[in-house]
């Protein structure tokens, strides 16, 4: 198990290489100075030049990737263009919200998406199937802003049930837990589908298994035959989809944010990038790319775990 953990370590290393020159080459793309953006509109030529001098812009772009690897070694991220304050100090102030957001648009989405998936397989070709499936195929049909601004006119607007803007507190405080519900239906909808259909997908294959016929054989429960000896064999692959989704969801973050105003990291992403904050939006990319691939290492290493045969290979 030691041995498989190193090995995706080690792997997550050139992928963070990766994303980090991906990010890079991006921000070289877009069309704006960034001293430009730092001096203002109405600076002078040699104001903007000696800007680009002191943010290294005036060096190749090989010597500008070193040095930002460099720095980024030793924990600094830059400083913003526009508020010229410290880029991990605004990113430490975000990723809470958003993992508060996260957190609790899985709370109530997994369970919920195992549970329908669970019940579809056990009465397949049913009622309770069909609708399970036609919620899976409309909760990935709906967009994540489409979802969000629905119920922002109904339940925040109209019926002024809950708040829709901003969060109010932590999660452990009342204020926060009326403030994140609209932000957690909207992320956690479009992944009770996914989770649905493919808990549906492997307990239907883990049914006709010969262990299971067997456990019914010995007279056990349908509840103990399908809770203790199908669902636990089919988590494999509705664990590998779970992670990939919830590195999708961080993709998902950044639309709720924006849509509710969660003062979180996609929102600040977004921000960043409408204002052309190079240093600012390079730190997102980062810690969203580092969230992706914790995700999938962790994932991988729940392999061994549920499968003896990955700790074996």
């Amino acid at each position: 198990m030691l041995r498989h953990a190193v090995q995706r370590l080690m792997l997550a290393v050139p992928v963070m290489f990766g994303v980090l020159l991906v990010g890079f080459l991006l921000m070289q793309v877009v069309p704006t100075d960034p001293a430009v953006v730092r001096a203002g509109p109405n600076a002078s030529a040699e104001v903007i030049a000696q800007i680009r001098t002191d943010l290294g812009l005036d060096e190749p772009l090989y010597v500008q990737f070193a040095l930002y690897v460099w720095r980024l070694a030793h924990g600094d991220l830059g400083v913003s263009i526009i508020n010229n304050v410290p880029v991990s100090g605004e990113l430490a102030s975000t990723i809470g919200p958003t993992l508060e957001l996260m957190v609790a648009s899985l709370i109530w989405s997994i369970p919920l998406g195992i549970a329908m998936g669970t019940v579809g397989a056990y009465w397949r070709g049913s009622l309770i199937d069909r609708v399970v499936m036609a919620f899976s195929v409309a909760g990935v049909s709906v967009p994540v802003f489409f979802l969000g601004l629905v119920l922002i006119w109904f339940v925040g607007f109209q019926w002024q049930w809950l708040p829709f803007t901003g969060r109010e507190g932590p999660l452990w405080t009342w204020q926060g837990i009326r403030a994140v519900i609209l932000p957690a239906i909207t992320l956690g909808g479009v992944f009770v589908g996914p989770v649905a259909r493919m808990t549906r997908t492997a307990v239907l294959d883990v049914l006709g298994a010969d262990h299971v016929r067997t456990a019914r054989a010995k007279g056990l429960t349908e509840r103990l035959v399908v809770t203790r000896h199908a669902l636990r064999n089919a988590m494999v692959p509705v664990v590998t989809l779970i992670g990939l989704q919830i590195g999708f969801l961080l993709g998902g973050a950044v639309v709720t944010e924006t849509v509710f105003s969660w003062p979180g990291v996609g929102r600040l992403a977004v921000g960043a990038i409408l204002s052309s904050d190079f240093p600012m939006a390079q730190g997102t990319i980062i810690v969203l790319s580092m969230g992706f691939i914790l995700v999938n290492l962790t994932v991988d290493l729940l392999y061994g775990v549920l499968d003896p045969r990955v700790r074996a290979g």
